[in-house]
């Protein structure tokens, strides 16, 4: 029958932390293609090169066992393994100073950049959340998801996959029109840069096998992808361990309390800081996080935009 999952198991063959490796691919409370169910496990909804695809992943006692349903569910079986880090290298991240951050990788050996194969896939959120804050990008990525989206493959009428969206193709991104990308809070730079970026979507998932500089070159050569969308998006389809989001809003700080003991730092702080942990960078602000650690606040926090009243 074609509700019938395909299934796999998985032995990582080292410690793995599947909730935490998994996390930079929600974007935020409720999305369509990301949920976890009562009983612990992680499901996504994802648009492969096969088609539509919900994965179901659950880690016991060491091994990872993993369903699929839908027109993409071998190629997500598949690649199961490189989604949760199995190509990712932890090892040669130089040794970290005495403190909370070398407690975190001390702590947490099960931490693993993840990797997604799907450039599209994490990109235009990460344009959603241009300039912007959390709650915005992520109620435009719900509304979008829901109002164009198709319906995940697997189990529904109460089962954990009801509800759940696969994003839409790359012409159907370009289908949208103008009114409803404004009905979802979304202005038109943002709009124009996913309109751009979809019509050149074969190009733009090229770069998820390219090298570092190559693929940063690929993305940001699309008017309106800098260099901050291009991190995010890398960090994601990539598993870039590298990819430092420049002219983000808090991590400048984040990092500068962290490493520095600094209230306030900037780019350049940022990047001086942490290049003596080149090409890990990335995994160095993942552990960062993982402390807790944040800087004292002075000013206003960022507001949110209401670009439907304009």
């Amino acid at each position: 029958m074609n509700d019938l999952p395909l299934e796999r198991v998985w032995l990582p063959g080292h410690p793995l932390d599947l909730h935490r490796t998994l996390a930079p691919l929600g974007r935020g409370p409720g999305d369509p293609a990301c949920r976890l169910g009562d009983d612990g496990a992680l499901w996504r909804a994802s648009r492969t090169p096969a088609g539509p695809g919900t994965l179901r992943m659950v880690e016991r006692y060491g091994e990872v066992r993993a369903r699929a349903w839908g027109p993409g569910a071998g190629w997500l079986l598949e690649r199961l393994p490189v989604l949760l880090g199995a190509e990712d290298d932890p090892a040669g991240l130089a040794p970290l100073p005495p403190g909370p951050v070398r407690e975190a990788r001390r702590t947490h050996p099960g931490l693993r950049l993840c990797r997604t194969g799907l450039v599209l896939e994490s990109l235009i959120p990460a344009v959603l959340e241009q300039k912007v804050t959390s709650d915005e990008a992520y109620r435009a990525w719900r509304l979008l998801l829901r109002d164009f989206g198709t319906p995940a493959p697997g189990p529904q009428a109460g089962g954990a996959a009801e509800g759940m969206r696969v994003a839409p193709s790359a012409r159907e991104w370009a289908l949208i029109p103008s009114w409803e990308w404004h009905r979802a809070g979304v202005d038109p730079k943002r709009s124009a840069t996913i309109q751009r970026a979809v019509r050149l979507a074969p190009r733009l998932e090229q770069a998820a096998g390219m090298p570092h500089a190559e693929a940063f070159a690929r993305l940001t050569a699309v008017p309106g992808i800098g260099e901050w969308t291009a991190a995010e998006t890398l960090q994601r389809s990539n598993g870039d361990a590298d990819a430092v989001s420049v002219g983000d809003f808090h991590l400048p700080n984040i990092v500068g309390w962290a490493l520095a003991g600094r209230p306030r730092s900037d780019d350049a702080d940022l990047l001086a800081l942490l290049a003596p942990y080149a090409p890990h960078r990335h995994r160095v602000c993942r552990l960062i996080a993982l402390t807790g650690l944040r800087p004292p606040r002075y000013g206003p926090r960022l507001a949110p935009n209401d670009h439907r009243r304009r």
